[in-house]
């Protein structure tokens, strides 16, 4: 549906009243072009299923969630980008000679003729919304786009983006093997860059293979591929990026990390942190995308039922002892561990923190990034020795990972100081025992440690795609849920639409298991129980585990079956 027709049908459907019509064109003017379905949806008027209905009374054609279609490659090569762009429509099926094309407008006849011309079959029209559609071009012609195409959308991304005199502008190099007839590459690097920020990912993932370099954005914990690079440029792409991470370029075997800044043309500045990998067909790159603005300090937003905050805060601020937070890569630790030093961090008080790396600054916290180049070398245990003679309160350790390191931040919790620190195990029990694996002796671990915290990360279903759905009982109670509180659980999941990238997640919270240092189980501790059996006794004494957490996410709606199965295992 075209623009101003959308406002039009909407209106006069009587899901839009004119007030919100109107208000919604302001805001399309002040944004520069943006699709107004887009903005009718992100003003919270109408949800885009609702905007399908209405186009399929207003048009009389049936209406078709374009997410939902994996088109074939073979029928998006029937009709070149550039008319779908312009005209707003996709390819999505082919039968014998009849093509079916979803259309924004599929009262335009002039176009449905030009495209009987082009793709010699006959053309049956369905209507999908433009911000579907869009995102469905976007998608399946990431690896046919041309050299035309390329070259707009990547100036038009630097043009919107990026400033003119940013860090991310560099000059062509010529020492690099960049010379002026590769000037594309930098402005498919820089376009990539722009992308990411826009969309809000996490990661960007540069994949050489034997036949093919594929792109790809990690969104809310999903991986999903982003626009296909030229032919042929793995490793100028490489070298782009090295160069702007002011690493060795000729330096084509090793791993290597860095950083790299960008500014938008807003004047904000965007850290990336760069890992290169060599592998079998070249290197892959990955950048993880530093956002201050998306880090969460709130503690009261970050996920944690009422009574597991309270009793979170009140570990924080005791004046000793040591508060551990546990949980695989990628499970917010660093978010969590953030925001308790933020809570903190008053002008009273001392905080020192030990990273590798350092992923975001903090106003007031003394930070330190590891250096392992160095002779010595500046790691966890130098760190932790240095800040005990820096008059400290608080000390964060990034990753207690051998013994040496363990012992120092022990000593530190156990003479006045505040430790945080964060160990990879699976729970919170098990932490127990990987200290005790690593040589620390029980009674200094129970004389220390107050607090141990277990996260993982859930996907949260999507608001604009979001539907109730149906399982069968016995579902709910495999995944531990009592038989009698079944009737409780009403369930949803995110059907697919452009706004979660037709993967029905929108956005992550964060579950938890928290395990307090009580008299019976320290009493277990110095008495070699297993962690099963801590699991147990922790348990009894009502910790709520992580499956527990996320159970409580699906009951209220926020999460799906799918995501308590990814994140938590079953309670024994």
């Amino acid at each position: 549906m075209s623009s101003i027709k959308i406002g039009e049908a909407l209106v006069k459907l009587g899901l839009l009243r004119p007030d919100q019509f109107n208000q919604a064109l302001e805001e399309q003017k002040k944004s520069g072009g943006a699709r107004l379905s887009q903005i009718i949806i992100s003003l919270g008027f109408l949800k885009e299923s609702e905007i399908l209905r209405a186009a399929e009374k207003y048009y009389q054609v049936p209406g078709v969630e374009v997410s939902s279609f994996e088109i074939d490659p073979a029928v998006i090569s029937l009709v070149p980008r550039e008319v779908c762009d312009k005209h707003t429509l996709i390819p999505i099926q082919k039968a014998g000679q009849t093509l079916v094309v979803a259309f924004a407008d599929p009262s335009n006849i002039i176009v449905k003729e030009d495209l009987r011309f082009i793709t010699r079959h006959r053309i049956q029209a369905v209507v999908g919304t433009e911000v579907a559609i869009a995102s469905a071009i976007d998608k399946n012609y990431g690896g046919l786009i041309s050299s035309k195409t390329l070259s707009s959308m990547t100036q038009e991304a630097q043009d919107e983006e990026f400033g003119a005199h940013g860090a991310q502008n560099v000059e062509i190099i010529d020492e690099a093997g960049i010379g002026g007839e590769d000037a594309p590459i930098i402005k498919f690097v820089n376009a990539i860059l722009a992308d990411a920020i826009k969309r809000r990912v996490s990661d960007i993932h540069f994949e050489p293979y034997e036949k093919r370099y594929r792109v790809r954005f990690r969104i809310d914990g999903g991986l999903l591929e982003a626009t296909a690079p030229p032919a042929g440029s793995a490793a100028a792409i490489s070298s782009r990026i090295k160069i702007m991470s002011k690493l060795d370029i000729a330096e084509k075997r090793r791993p290597q990390d860095g950083r790299l800044k960008v500014r938008t043309s807003k004047g904000k500045a965007m850290d990336f942190r760069v890992s290169v990998l060599p592998t079998l067909f070249g290197e892959k790159v990955v950048l993880r995308l530093l956002d201050q603005s998306n880090l969460q300090v709130d503690m009261t937003k970050l996920g944690f039922e009422e009574d597991d905050l309270k009793l979170f805060k009140g570990m924080i601020n005791l004046p000793q002892g040591m508060v551990l937070i546990t949980g695989p890569t990628g499970s917010g630790k660093t978010t969590t561990i953030y925001s308790a030093l933020a809570e903190l961090n008053k002008p009273d008080v001392n905080i020192s923190t030990a990273e590798d790396p350092v992923e975001f600054n903090l106003e007031g916290i003394n930070q330190v990034q590891m250096n392992a180049d160095l002779n010595p070398p500046l790691n966890f245990s130098a760190a932790l020795k240095s800040f005990l003679r820096q008059d400290p309160d608080i000390v964060m350790v990034g990753e207690i990972r051998d013994l040496e390191t363990a012992e120092i931040a022990f000593k530190a919790a156990s003479t006045g100081h505040l430790v945080v620190s964060t160990l990879h195990t699976n729970d919170a029990p098990a932490t127990i025992v990987r200290l005790t694996e690593m040589g620390m002796a029980p009674y200094i671990i129970t004389a220390t440690v107050n607090l141990i915290v277990a996260q993982r990360l859930v996907g949260k279903i999507c608001e604009n795609c979001k539907s109730p759905i149906e399982v069968p009982a016995q579902t709910l109670v495999n995944l531990g849920i009592h038989p009698d509180e079944v009737p409780e659980y009403k369930l949803f999941k995110g059907r697919g639409c452009a706004t979660c990238n037709g993967t029905g997640v929108k956005g992550r919270a964060a579950i938890y298991e928290l395990m307090a240092m009580t008299e019976k189980i320290k009493d277990a501790i110095l008495k070699g129980a297993s962690a099963g059996q801590l699991r147990f006794l922790a348990r009894e004494q009502g910790m709520r585990t992580l499956r527990r957490s996320a159970l409580l996410k699906l009951k209220r709606g926020i999460t799906t079956i799918e995501e308590v199965l990814n994140s938590s295992v079953k309670d024994v």
